[in-house]
Formats: C-alpha cells, structure tokens, sequence
C-alpha cells in the first residue's frame, strides 16, 4: 500500500480527489460503459457503423434471408434514365436505381451493398485472426522472457521484413481461386498480427513487475491465470485500440488488393473490386466510382472513432481536456473561496466601524 502511494504516476486521475456521486458503488463494467456513453464522436460513429451494416445486411439479404431490395447484384434490368442515380433528397425518393447502373445495367446499390458485405466480413476476419494471434505471441514472449522470447520475437521479425502487400497479394491470389473471401480474410489476419504482438509484450513487459502480480504469484495463482486474469484485463486498452486499428487497415488493404484485381474475385465483388471495375468510366460516370468510395472512408471513420472511444473507457488514464468542465470547476472553486472568506469579513469590518 506504501509504495502504491509512494509513486504518483500509479495513481489514477479519478483518485486524487473525491468520488463524484454519479461513479459511487458502480462496477467496473458500469464505469467502461459510462465513459464510453459519455464520448459523442464513438457513439455518433457506433450508431452510422450499425447502421451501415443493417442497411448492407437488410436490403439485399445475407444468404438464405432475403432483403427489401427489389435487385440482386447479379441482376441485369433494362437501363433506365441513362444509367444516371434515381436517388432524390427533396422531396426524399430512391427511385429504381438509386446509385444509377454500369454500362451492362446491374444496379449500383445492389453491388455496393453486396461489396460492403464482403468488404465487412473479410474486415472481422482479419482483425479477429491478426488480434488472436499478435496477443498471444506478445503476452507469452512479454512474460516468459528468455527463450521463448528470443523464439517469438525473432520469428515475428522475420514476418516483419516481409513486404506485407507483395505476400498479401501472392496470399490473395491464391485464396481467391481457392475458397473466395473467407480464406482471403483469415490468409491476410496471418501476416497482419506483427505490430499488435510488439506493442502487446512491450505492455506486458511493464505490467509484470507491477505489485499485483507478484501478490498473485505469492498466492499461487499459475501463469496461465496470471496472464490471462491478471495482466491481460489491463492490457485491454492496448489491445483495443489496435484491433480497431487492424480492422480500419484490414479493409484499406483489402480494398488495395481487389483494386490490382488480386482480391475478391468474379463474379463476387467488394468495395475495392468496384473502385477497380469503375475506374475506366471516372469521367463518363463518375457515381459508380463515388459511391464505394464513400462507404470505405466512412466504415474506416466510424471504426476509428469508436477504438478511441474504447481506448477512453477502458484506460481512465486517457482523461478528456474539457474547457467547459475546466470553467465550472473554477467557478466552484471561486464560490467555495468566497464561503470561507465571508464570514471573516463581517468582524472585520464591524471593528473597522467602531473605530
């Protein structure tokens, strides 16, 4: 207890003052959760991600389910409006083709809601594998040390020196003739795990000389619940953040391999598969090109905002610089100066009078 108190920088920021009435007797899941509540860009970016996703689930169906749409990505309809985009704002209608149609007649919408689905899913894909794996490799080579680290560390450098696009595409390639996107996901997580390994051990490496995890050595945990129970929880803000990191890079590289045409191939598509079939008709047609455009930079916004959203709740180190709440705790601080000062100033001033 002594020398948790004798080192400041151990201290977190909520524990140098009173509890506010608002955080007293709630767990430790309650308090992640109103400090991520409490962040407006993660939440405002969670509801457009969930919303994105509905939608790309919803209007087209996903497998047996169907959707509302009354177009499939493989359909060809007649070209209608000269293949311009049906969508209108005032008053609000979608129209037949509301992303317009390629120069076959296959509607827009329904290939950019079936490229956000791929796009998605081979997304999930690579930052679940990548973050398994980079935790892993970081956790055992940050704690063990020694051999095993010496082992993990130089087999995670050599994966480093590896240009990741050159193998992402040879890795690509073949997935893509083999088992379509889903093994082009898990293909691209295996070469994606490097930097969350390195920032995982670093993590590891300070945490296992904290004073909690010699307490739970000296009461014989083992170091599988000491890695897993004990170290790890703390870790979740590190492990957060580049997850949602990988997921963001995951469909920008996966959107650049489908653009060189080694990604998803025919006749499915993704949202880069589109940007690289699109590419000719920029000046003619420039929507088809606008359009998976602006779903990749907006699933890459939302995902990034809501990681640093996380990264808040679960590290409460990460305080918020407020002006307002700056202003209003120095208000309280003036009208709580002014309590004290008063009641010394009435004595006074009735001697002043006397005299």
């Amino acid at each position: 207890m002594s020398s948790y108190m004798e080192n400041p920088s151990d201290v977190p920021p909520d524990a140098a003052g009173p509890l506010p009435d608002q955080t007293r007797g709630l767990s430790q899941g309650r308090l992640v959760l109103k400090r991520f509540f409490g962040h407006t860009a993660a939440i405002v970016s969670l509801v457009v991600l969930v919303l994105i996703v509905l939608l790309a689930i919803s209007s087209i169906g996903l497998g047996p389910i169907p959707g509302w749409w009354k177009f499939g990505y493989t359909d060809i309809p007649p070209i209608t409006n000269g293949g311009h985009p049906t969508l209108q704002l005032f008053p609000f209608s979608l129209g037949d083709h509301p992303f317009g149609q390629d120069r076959v007649g296959r509607d827009s919408f329904a290939m950019t809601m079936r490229g956000t689905q791929i796009s998605l899913i081979i997304t999930v894909l690579v930052g679940s594998t990548a973050a398994l794996i980079g935790i892993l490799v970081g956790a055992l080579s940050g704690y063990f040390r020694g051999v095993v680290e010496t082992v993990l560390m130089r087999f995670t450098d050599m994966i480093i020196i590896i240009p990741i696009l050159i193998s992402a595409s040879v890795i690509a390639y073949k997935a893509g003739n083999i088992g379509g996107f889903w093994l082009l996901g898990l293909f691209l997580g295996l070469v994606s795990w490097t930097g969350m390994a390195r920032l995982v051990r670093g993590d590891f490496l300070t945490l296992r000389e904290r004073e909690f995890v010699d307490a739970a050595r000296l009461a014989g945990a083992s170091d599988r619940r000491i890695i897993f129970k004990h170290i790890l929880p703390n870790a979740i803000g590190v492990i957060t953040v580049n997850t949602t990191l990988l997921m963001s890079t995951a469909i920008l590289l996966e959107t650049a391999l489908s653009y060189l045409g080694l990604g998803v191939q025919p006749p499915d598509t993704s949202l880069g598969r589109l940007i690289s079939d699109n590419q000719a008709a920029f000046t003619t047609r420039p929507w088809l090109f606008w359009w998976p455009g602006v779903f990749i930079v907006a699933i890459c916004l939302c995902i990034n905002f809501v990681g640093d959203g996380l990264r808040d709740a679960f590290d409460p180190r990460q305080k918020k610089f407020s002006v307002r709440q700056m202003r209003r705790a120095s208000r309280s601080e003036q009208r709580a100066a002014l309590k004290v000062q008063a009641p010394s100033a009435g004595p006074t001033g009735t001697v002043g009078g006397g005299s």
